[in-house]
């Protein structure tokens, strides 16, 4: 079925599609749009929520990208059919999405702060989910499963904060709350 659907997309594809496609993927690479987005609200002084989406980010890239792809080891559908890629093919293994799990992970923790927003971003995630899809580098499954993991871990993460990290930080890193500098 995974294989069924990953062809049907090949045949859909048009140039403008391609164009949108390659762009939203390149949105979700290496945390692009979270780490950028986490930047932003931590210097407009949301430490706090910023450091939250930091920590479901780091805490999925450790559970998604060194230990279950490592472990799984799941070829992608790149490497086993040849099909003209739109991007460059990933060397890293394909299941879960690292894509679908980290952006879920970050536009739920968004979410839980900022309705509105998070709303917007978990669009952003489905739409970056979609994108590893269509570019023949994850099966279905791999997103379907990335993101369920991604909004496991923004749940996961956000009960400790609340829990254990916050009060931590809030005693032992002080320097983190208080507002940076003007420039």
């Amino acid at each position: 079925m995974d294989k069924k659907f990953l062809d049907w997309l090949l045949n859909i594809r048009t140039e403008t599609l391609n164009r949108y496609m390659i762009a939203i993927t390149h949105l979700g690479t290496g945390g692009a749009i979270w780490l950028f987005t986490t930047f932003i609200l931590f210097y407009l002084g949301f430490r706090i929520e910023s450091i939250n989406i930091a920590l479901a980010l780091i805490f999925n890239g450790i559970v998604c990208n060194l230990f279950l792809k490592n472990i799984l080891k799941r070829k992608r559908p790149s490497w086993i059919s040849k099909v003209e890629l739109l991007i460059k093919n990933p060397t890293d293994f394909s299941f879960p999405s690292g894509h679908a799990s980290s952006s879920f992970a970050a536009a739920l923790t968004i979410y839980f702060y900022f309705k509105g927003m998070g709303i917007f971003f978990l669009v952003v995630a489905t739409l970056i989910s979609l994108s590893r899809i269509y570019h023949f580098v994850h099966y279905p499954s791999d997103v379907i499963i990335g993101a369920i993991l991604g909004i496991i871990i923004a749940l996961l993460t956000k009960n400790n904060y609340d829990k254990y990290i916050l009060e931590f930080l809030q005693s032992n890193a002080i320097f983190l709350f208080r507002p940076l500098p003007k420039l």
